[in-house]
């Protein structure tokens, strides 16, 4: 139980470094990544409004139907792109991009490339 609770906290203070220097306004909205172990999700908020402008996940029903794991490097790229076409419809060029506290590996990094290939800058 210790690993465990030490994991969280050196996530936690990951998580609040990289969220005191990225804030998303109207210009750059924020992307933000939220994984646990059977889905990955990712939103993009506009910090200054506190409103959420388009986001995709593994729990979404059009998404879900197309994948065979929902928790793995394949899913990821899926939610990357399928964010990327929301964004782009929505009228979003760049984004700042906040890891959320997670490694920027794996599923993170998946997602992130998917975004970019995309079309939306970070």
């Amino acid at each position: 139980m210790r690993t465990e609770k030490l994991k969280a906290a050196r996530r936690q203070r990951r998580k609040l470094r990289v969220r005191k220097m990225v804030f998303g306004d109207s210009g750059r909205p924020r992307l933000t990544v939220t994984r646990s172990l059977r889905n990955i999700s990712a939103q993009i908020i506009d910090d200054e409004r506190g409103v959420t402008l388009c986001q995709a996940g593994t729990e979404n029903k059009d998404l879900r139907d197309g994948l065979s794991t929902s928790g793995n490097i394949a899913a990821a790229k899926v939610v990357g792109t399928a964010l990327a076409e929301r964004a782009k419809g929505k009228g979003i060029e760049s984004v700042r991009f906040d890891r959320n506290g997670y490694r920027f590996h794996g599923r993170i990094k998946a997602l992130a490339d998917a975004v970019r290939e995309g079309g939306v800058k970070f």
